[in-house]
C-alpha cells in the first residue's frame, strides 16, 4: 500500500473501531459489561466511568455484578445506571449491585435489529465521506505536480478498494450483530 493512503485507512479503521463500540453497548439480553461502559457516574463531582470505579461480573448468562471498591459510591452508581438508557433497575444489597437483563422481546430484537442497520449505515457514510476526502486531496496534489495523473488514478483505485473491503466488513460485522441478537 502507498504511503499516501496510510492516513485514510487509519481513520478507516478509527471508524470501524467506533461502530463496534458502539455495538458493544446495545443490549442484546445477555450480560455484557460494555453496555456500562458509557455511563459515567459522578464521584465526588467528577464524571467517572462505572469500570474505573468497581469490579464488573458476569455471575450469570443475564446478570452483571458491580462491586464498588469504595462501598460509599454503591449509591451513586445505583442512580447512574437508573438514569441511563439502559432501561433497567439494578437491585441493590448494601455492598453490590445486581443488574438483570429480561430475556428481548420479539419487538425489541427488531428494534435492535433497525439500530443496528442504522448504526451500519452510518459508518459507511463515514467511509464514503474519508474516500472523498482523500480523492479531493489527490487531485489538489495533481494539480501542484505533486502526483502525476496516473499516480493519481492509481491512487483512487487502490483507495476504492480499501474502500470496498471497509464497506464489507461494516456489512459482516452488522450481520454479526444482528444474528447474535435474533438467537438470544
Amino acid at each position: 500500500m502507498r504511503s499516501e493512503l496510510k492516513p485514510y485507512e487509519e481513520k478507516m479503521k478509527k471508524t470501524i473501531s467506533a461502530m463496534q463500540s458502539n455495538f458493544a453497548a446495545i443490549r442484546a439480553g445477555r450480560a455484557n459489561p460494555a453496555v456500562l461502559d458509557r455511563i459515567m457516574v459522578d464521584y465526588f463531582g467528577v464524571p467517572t466511568k462505572i469500570n474505573a470505579m468497581a469490579a464488573i461480573s458476569v455471575s450469570e448468562a443475564r446478570i452483571l455484578v458491580i462491586s464498588p471498591w469504595d462501598k460509599s459510591s454503591l449509591k451513586s452508581i445505583e442512580k447512574a445506571v437508573q438514569a441511563s438508557d439502559l432501561g433497567i433497575n439494578p437491585q441493590n444489597d448494601g455492598s453490590v449491585l445486581r443488574i438483570t437483563f429480561p430475556p428481548l422481546t420479539e419487538e425489541r430484537r427488531k428494534d435492535l435489529s433497525k439500530q443496528i442497520h442504522k448504526m451500519g449505515e452510518e459508518s459507511k457514510v463515514a467511509i464514503r465521506s474519508i474516500r472523498r476526502d482523500a480523492n479531493e486531496t489527490f487531485k489538489s496534489m495533481k494539480k501542484k505536480s505533486e502526483l502525476t495523473e496516473d499516480d493519481q488514478k492509481d491512487l483512487e483505485k487502490e483507495l476504492q478498494k480499501l474502500t470496498d473491503s471497509f464497506i464489507k466488513e461494516i456489512d459482516n460485522l452488522a450481520d454479526a450483530k444482528e444474528k447474535e441478537i435474533m438467537e438470544v
